[in-house]
């Protein structure tokens, strides 16, 4: 009797072109349990999925998602299982939410409290940011406990009821230094945005066209500039969230020329959208209300060439959308609108459509590149060791993503819930095909395969 020397695998992936932030080559990989187990070629196993014609990634990773968020009167429209299972639909495998803390609560609280909302709804692996507002300086001794626990960045508002002073922000950071944490900023000059709206709304200046005018690009720019001061002053490391202008792009740059340990990110809307489509009549100009706003034609293609530089680290969705209903409930006074638009679906192709375009081929840089911003850096960042890249003994999240499927976005053949998507009509060239979490096929050509409650908190 023949004795079989090498055990099948469990999945292998054949015939695909696998693409790294290092490298573009043919390989097949195998899947043991839930981890990459090998990469090569001719490898065999007990299932085996053919990528002809298919690229061959690591699972795209989410750091900044608004899943179930309170929001005044409403709550976003995603909560953890629709928002995970739609972000499985469009290729990513890993999302990053965020926990906030009520003044009589201790961190570690409120992270179980959030972990017990998420735990039985998530489809897909999930990380928490724990967030630091006003009532938390007081609680600045619990920062390494949630360090500890698993939540590995804080995230610092400039804006907002949570909007930190230079003074809080500057002890908050000291804190977050001291446990090893990365600090993520929301960076906007509030007291300017307050008192723009004021004298916006005294003048009767109501719509949403008004909304960016209260939020200038500039003093985004500042804003940010002035986190990062700080956070040199303490010796602290930064991630600036929902980077929407060259204004502050030229802040991180000058940052990272200096050595400092900065890093950013955009999102889709930024860089699809301008603020014309404030100007659209009634609550089609609510709907992509958002903070920082859209910003003017010409600002979108310098976050491109910003990503392509190496300026920008990331793509992020900040996906926080609402429904028309509750976007119209604004219309009166532009600062009531509830923030945010969906975009967790979309990322992935919306990225590759930027970097990629129209070139035929695509050339090696461009497609690193992609799944750097989109994959690997988010891993890198914010401490998901075992995520991120195509290597033996890494989580097996992995995307098989077909470049010549035409898709047009629009709700219909979105999963989110909101009913409504900032990219309506728009037709891409390339979409995911297959999506696996730690080995588990859970989107297979369109099929859902997944379900709630499959994915795990991951401690970074």
């Amino acid at each position: 009797m023949n004795a079989q020397t090498t055990p099948p695998y469990d999945l292998v992936i054949r015939h695909g072109t696998l693409i790294t932030a290092d490298a573009v080559y043919a390989a097949d990989l195998a899947i043991n349990g839930e981890t990459i187990a090998a990469i090569g070629h001719n490898l065999d196993g007990r299932r085996v999925i053919d990528a002809t014609g298919r690229y061959v990634i690591p699972g795209a990773i989410d750091i900044h998602v608004h899943l179930g968020m309170p929001i005044g009167r409403f709550t976003s429209t995603d909560d953890f299982y629709d928002g995970t299972r739609a972000a499985a639909f469009g290729g990513t495998t890993a999302i990053v939410d965020f926990v906030e803390t009520r003044p009589d609560e201790t961190m570690l609280a409120a992270l179980a409290a959030r972990r017990a909302l998420a735990d039985e709804r998530v489809a897909v692996d999930y990380g928490l940011h724990m967030t630091i507002g006003p009532s938390d300086i007081a609680k600045l001794d619990q920062v390494r406990d949630a360090r500890t626990a698993g939540c590995g960045s804080f995230k610092l508002y400039m804006a907002y009821g949570l909007r930190l002073t230079d003074g809080e922000l500057l002890l908050a950071l000291e804190a977050v230094r001291d446990a090893g944490g990365l600090p993520v900023v929301h960076a906007e000059n509030w007291d300017i945005i307050t008192t723009l709206i004021r004298r916006n709304l005294a003048a009767g200046r109501t719509e949403p066209r008004w909304h960016p005018r209260s939020r200038p690009a500039a003093l985004e720019g500042e804003a940010a500039g002035r986190v990062i001061d700080i956070a040199a002053h303490v010796g602290a490391p930064l991630h600036i969230f929902h980077v929407s202008c060259a204004a502050v792009v030229e802040r991180i740059a000058a940052a990272k020329a200096r050595g400092l340990p900065i890093t950013g990110e955009t999102c889709p809307q930024y860089l699809w959208l301008t603020d014309e489509v404030f100007d659209r009549p009634g609550v089609l100009g609510a709907l992509p209300v958002c903070s920082p706003p859209l910003r003017p034609a010409g600002e979108p293609e310098a976050l491109w060439a910003a990503l392509r530089s190496g300026a920008l680290d990331m793509v992020t969705t900040d996906h926080c959308p609402f429904t028309a209903e509750e976007k119209a409930t604004g219309l009166g006074d532009y600062s009531a609108i509830p923030g945010g638009v969906p975009s967790i679906e979309s990322r992935l192709a919306l990225v590759y459509a930027g970097l990629i375009g129209d070139e035929e081929p695509p050339s090696a840089t461009a497609l690193s590149r992609w799944v750097e911003v989109s994959c690997t850096a988010p891993a890198r960042r914010l401490g998901f060791r075992r995520k991120g890249a195509l290597l033996p003994g890494y989580d097996a999240d992995i995307v098989l993503f077909d470049p010549a499927r035409e898709f047009t976005i629009s709700p219909a053949s979105l999963h989110e819930k909101a009913g409504w998507t900032p990219y309506d009509g728009l037709m891409v060239r390339g979409w995911p095909a297959v999506t696996i979490s730690r080995g588990e096929v859970l989107v297979m050509d369109g099929e859902w395969l997944g379900r709630p409650g499959r994915g795990r908190f991951v401690a970074r």
